[in-house]
């Protein structure tokens, strides 16, 4: 029995329900078992938890902030009224169309349905996700070229 005839009946021993195959010619031996535990994927994110925290926007303090004056800029965002787009699939998200492209939306802009907000490549497929709302855009929750889930937050905006 030559090594492409071995190769060949571990292949048909693996797709099938075989467990054990043993065979004998003259003085040659051999036999194939397949594993006899079951092995359970579980599915976890690429990268660690801390990962996915949002990220705070660093606020610059000016003079007048250095004296004691608040600026409304540098307020935290009022989260009672604000309304989540969320990744339709698993995937990929990016916030840019291709490397050599500007980013589709940054914080402060003002997004309407139709509005295409990020891209989210899902099985080699480069999908573009629009916002379905009408408002500003306050926070991104997620870090560029990041693995999503389905329905995690990916943005935060202001309705009008």
């Amino acid at each position: 029995m030559d090594f492409k005839q071995i190769q060949e009946l571990i292949k048909i021993i693996n797709k099938s329900n075989i467990g054990e195959l043993t065979l004998e010619e003259k003085d040659f031996k051999i036999t194939i078992k397949q594993k006899e535990d079951h092995v359970t994927q579980l599915v976890s994110p690429a990268m660690p938890a801390a990962a996915y925290a949002p990220q705070l926007p660093v606020a610059s303090v000016t003079t007048a902030e250095a004296a004691g004056e608040k600026s409304k800029a540098s307020a935290p965002p009022k989260t009672d009224n604000l309304i989540t787009i969320k990744s339709p699939m698993i995937g990929t998200f990016y916030r840019r169309p291709s490397p050599d492209k500007p980013i589709l939306v940054e914080v402060g802009d003002e997004v309407t349905p139709g509005k295409v907000v990020c891209i989210i490549e899902a099985m080699k497929l480069f999908n573009e996700i629009e916002s379905e709302i009408s408002g500003r855009l306050v926070k991104v929750l997620v870090e560029d070229a990041s693995p999503v889930e389905y329905d995690q937050p990916l943005f935060l905006v202001e309705p009008n």
